[in-house]
This record gives C-alpha cells, sequence and structure tokens, in this order.
C-alpha cells in the first residue's frame, strides 16, 4: 500500500512538472502576442470565451465543466497580467457577491478598486481610474437592478462581458446561538431572496436593508446592541470569513437556483466570439401597437430576443425606455439588419455592447 501510494505520488509529481513547463510556455506565448497588439487592449472576452468553451468541449472528466474553467481563468489572468495587472472597480466593500464575480471572471491578476455605489463604479471606469467594472444587472429571483439600467442608458461605456453567478446565502454572527439575534442586516435584493426562510425561521427579527452584503457583514461584527441581543448578516461564507464571523445557516435563499447576472463594462467594443448577446435601449413613437412595430424587425431576420424591460425614461410623465437583449453579435448579418430597421422605426435607439454569452 506505502509502495503504491508513493508510485502514485512520483506520477503526480512528473505530471505537475509537466504542467509547471507547459504553463509558463503558455505564458511566453501570450506575452508575445501582447507585444504584437497595436490597440493597447490586453482583455479579450471573445478570445477567453472561445479558449474556455473549446476546452468544456473537449473535456472527459473527471474535473467537471465549471472547475475545467476556473482553472483556466485562473491560468488566462496570470499570463495577461504579464502585460499589465488590470484594475476592476467593482462595489465594495470587500466580501460583495460583486467581488465574488469581479474573481470569477478576472481572477486574482488584477487590482481591486472598491467602490461604494453601483454609479461610482460607473464613474470610475468613465474617468479612466479603473480598466473595467462590474456591475449586477438582473437576478433570477427578483429582476432587474433599476439603477443599473439607468446608469447604462447615460454611461458611453460598453458592455464588454456577463458573469452568471450562482447566490447561496448565509447568516452570519458574531453570536454562535441564533436565538440570540434580533437585528438582520442585508441588501434589498438579499432580503427579498431569502424573504420566506426568514418568515419560517426569524419570524420577529427586525429586518434592516444597507447598501451591500458586505457592509451588512462589516455592521453585525462591528455593532454592539444595548440591550445584550447580536446583530446578524445576510451575506456570503467570503464575507464571514473577511470579517471573522459564525456561519449560523448556509444556503438560505428561497430558491436554490437563485443566480445573478452581472456585466463587464469597458470602453472598447468587443469582436464576435460566436456565441454573443447584444443589448440594446431604445424608445417608442407614442401610438397603438408601437412596442410590436418597433420589434417586428427581430421576428424577420430571424433574431431572438432574450429579454425585454422598461423604465420610467425621466423625460416625461409616463415616457419609457425598453432594455433589449438579443442573441447575436451586432456585426452578424441579421442582427445588424433587424437593428438597422429598428433605428429607422425608433425615436431613440443605443447599442449598449455585443458580448460573449457567460461561461458557465
Amino acid at each position: 500500500m506505502i509502495e503504491l501510494l508513493k508510485q502514485h505520488r512520483d506520477e503526480i509529481d512528473a505530471i505537475d512538472e509537466q504542467v509547471l513547463k507547459l504553463v509558463n510556455e503558455r505564458a511566453k506565448l501570450a506575452r508575445q502576442i501582447g507585444s504584437l497588439k497595436d490597440d493597447g487592449v490586453i482583455y479579450r472576452p471573445e478570445r477567453e470565451a472561445q479558449v474556455l468553451r473549446r476546452l468544456q468541449a473537449n473535456n472527459q472528466g473527471p474535473l467537471s465543466a465549471e472547475a475545467v474553467a476556473n482553472i483556466f481563468r485562473s491560468v488566462m489572468s496570470n499570463c495577461r497580467a504579464l502585460e499589465k495587472e488590470l484594475s476592476i472597480a467593482f462595489l465594495g466593500p470587500l466580501g460583495t457577491y460583486s467581488e465574488e464575480a469581479a474573481l470569477k471572471q478576472f481572477g486574482l491578476g488584477r487590482n481591486a478598486v472598491v467602490c461604494g455605489a453601483i454609479d461610482e463604479v460607473f464613474r470610475t471606469v468613465e474617468a479612466g481610474q479603473a480598466d473595467y467594472g462590474v456591475v449586477p444587472v438582473e437576478n433570477s429571483t427578483e429582476g432587474a437592478i433599476g439603477l443599473t439600467l439607468d446608469l447604462l442608458l447615460a454611461s458611453p461605456l460598453k458592455i464588454c462581458g456577463e458573469i452568471t453567478l450562482p447566490i447561496h446565502h448565509c447568516l452570519l454572527s458574531k453570536q454562535t446561538d441564533i436565538s440570540q439575534i434580533s437585528h438582520i442586516f442585508s441588501h434589498t435584493q438579499s432580503l427579498a431572496q431569502c424573504h420566506e426562510w426568514l418568515n419560517r425561521t426569524l419570524p420577529k427579527v427586525q429586518r434592516e436593508a444597507v447598501t451591500s452584503n458586505a457592509r451588512a457583514a462589516q455592521m453585525s461584527h462591528d455593532l454592539v446592541l444595548a440591550d445584550g441581543t447580536f446583530a446578524a448578516a445576510i451575506a456570503s461564507k467570503r464575507a464571514a470569513e473577511l470579517f471573522d464571523l459564525n456561519v449560523l445557516a448556509e444556503n438560505i435563499e428561497d430558491d436554490p437556483k437563485n443566480t445573478t447576472r452581472f456585466l463587464v463594462l469597458g470602453n472598447h467594443d468587443v469582436a464576435t466570439s460566436g456565441h454573443d448577446r447584444t443589448s440594446l435601449v431604445m424608445t417608442a413613437k407614442n401610438k397603438p401597437g408601437a412596442i410590436v412595430e418597433l420589434l417586428e424587425p427581430l421576428s424577420r431576420h430571424g433574431v431572438s430576443m432574450t429579454k425585454l424591460e422598461s423604465r420610467p425614461s425621466k423625460q416625461g410623465l409616463w415616457d419609457y425606455v425598453f432594455f433589449v437583449d438579443i442573441e447575436g453579435h451586432y456585426l452578424d448579418s441579421k442582427v445588424a439588419a433587424a437593428i438597422k430597421e429598428i433605428e429607422s422605426r425608433a425615436l431613440f435607439l443605443k447599442v449598449l455592447g455585443s458580448y460573449p454569452v457567460a461561461v458557465i
């Protein structure tokens, strides 16, 4: 048994040496490719998506497709950092799901630019104080993040990518006895995503919305309640580690498939990856059937619409703008033809970006 164990470990050591050599050879090639670029753009989401899809398609296990993606995201992130360590802005403090999304997409080979609000993320990237921003745009349970949509309408930034992040909430506190909890802090969306669990488990506990889940965790650690009870936060396991809190309950979200979609914001367009999404915002003429008429070219040109969201335009009472996601890249012939016709019918049309569909 001991001899067999040593044999297997020796084989692993030999494989590790091969992997190390190959990863460094890859890094050298990546650096050479970087020196050939003439536009200064280091992050190529379309290329990275193509690499991950190809590797997942060729994966024969036992590693899962998600594990393969995680490994090679880290490899690409560290290779990219040889050219430049990108700065990524996201809603802070550290420990938010926005940070998790940024880590998933960009890995550890990046500088974190922690922002106090979603609009600050936009401003930071627009001002050139960060290379990219990561912002939440919708949740599978609670729907769209209105502030993000409003900011997209006014911002010159382009959507360069998307990230889907499964959201698993935990109840965190300095206390170990859940019966001693009198206050719960969390972001509004997280409180809503755990509404039924809270009603069943802690129906009498006071709930208070704060700017982020990580801020809630910070408050739960720092706040001292006069009556001797304790505060808790709904946040991630990472927040528990960062703020030295106990995990009183895990996976307390009402929907086990609870997922948040994030957008990557930047200052450049993204080339086609072969499996893309295009986001648009538009306004329709104020007449019966205007929306149907506006979107009709999508059907005629065979372009699938995956999302339609309305928001007040803030330009006049009962005036609305419509956010639309469609399958395909704006350079695809069918998509380009449909957008051109929509533009001729709309009072206003803005292409927010074409980008690779998220790789799980």
